[in-house]
């Protein structure tokens, strides 16, 4: 029995990544199916190998977590390439990626994109909203037109036993900026139509791409995510910010909207926080409210390993 860790699932197979670096293409068995379950890009599996470095997979160790779009397991942090202009910035779809990822245990990296085509007071101005982001705990790289290339040197030392996943809105340029990293890799790019403000979908596979001694996975880009997989009263969880200034709330269980002595709006008001992200969270608190339990995805099972800060 051999262990391995998927790179790649192409026409039903599942090229296996080994310890000593060999790539072993494997079928998934059958029962998989009777236990309502698959494998996906990223599990770690046990499989036995048959001739030709071929084999079958008989085993799928738990995961850490799991994304449905794209289908991938046990990422450990994810790039969020966010555009600082074509398509617009938008502070909405940023929040919304980052507590997706802050439920899913996923470390956040946010790189703002073409930076280059902002002008000098647009990038000063979202440069500023950028180191907010920064001192509430985020990593994030925001590239100087001085400094060329110093934005992938800082990215690459990331990689380094992890599990990347690459993601943002569609027309960021998360395949342009894999193929900085490694020209190499040939990431087929699309241009951004100016009619939908909106860039044609590019990515049209799941793999994982070693990379300075990591794997990197280039998942095809989305707009929007449609559902909230948490509660109205867990979301505050997931705003980094709330969590330790809501501590000073004169009730504990406060939701940061409308009850008196709150702390979050007094640092609201005040500019601790800045104000978007407020909007945001009140934005996102009515959509989970108004969400139909069926719409839940199928098979989401919640966890609660909440990586120490």
């Amino acid at each position: 029995m051999h262990t391995g860790q998927i790179i790649q699932l192409l026409a039903g197979f599942y090229d296996v990544l080994t310890e000593d670096q060999k790539i072993v293409r494997t079928r998934a068995r059958g029962n998989f199916r009777n236990k309502k379950t698959s494998p996906l890009v990223g599990d770690i599996v046990e499989f036995k190998e048959s001739e030709n470095d071929t084999g079958y997979i008989t085993a799928i160790r738990p995961r850490v977590n799991e994304l449905v779009r794209p289908p991938l397991a046990n990422i450990d942090q994810a790039v969020v390439v966010t555009a600082a202009t074509q398509p617009s910035f938008s502070s909405n779809l940023l929040d919304r990626q980052l507590v997706a990822l802050e439920e899913k245990n996923i470390s956040a990296i946010l790189y703002f994109s073409k930076t280059d085509l902002l002008n000098e007071d647009q990038f000063k101005d979202l440069k500023a909203i950028a180191s907010y982001y920064q001192k509430i705990g985020y990593q994030v790289i925001f590239p100087e037109q001085l400094q060329p290339d110093q934005d992938l040197v800082r990215l690459r030392e990331t990689f380094k036993n992890q599990l990347t996943i690459f993601m943002g809105q569609t027309g960021a340029g998360k395949s342009t900026l894999l193929n900085r990293i490694d020209a190499k890799l040939n990431i087929e790019t699309g241009e951004v139509s100016q009619a939908l403000n909106r860039g044609k979908h590019t990515t049209r596979k799941v793999s994982l791409i070693p990379i300075d001694d990591g794997l990197v996975a280039d998942t095809p880009g989305f707009s929007t995510y449609a559902v909230f997989e948490m509660t109205d009263s867990e979301l505050k969880n997931y705003f980094k910010e709330f969590q330790k200034i809501g501590l000073n709330c004169r009730f504990r269980e406060c939701l940061h909207l409308n009850e008196p002595g709150c702390a979050v709006k007094a640092a609201v008001e005040d500019g601790t926080i800045i104000g978007s992200r407020y909007t945001n969270y009140e934005q996102f608190i009515e959509l989970i409210r108004s969400q139909k339990p069926e719409y839940k995805r199928k098979g989401y099972q919640k966890k609660d390993r909440r990586k120490k800060k």
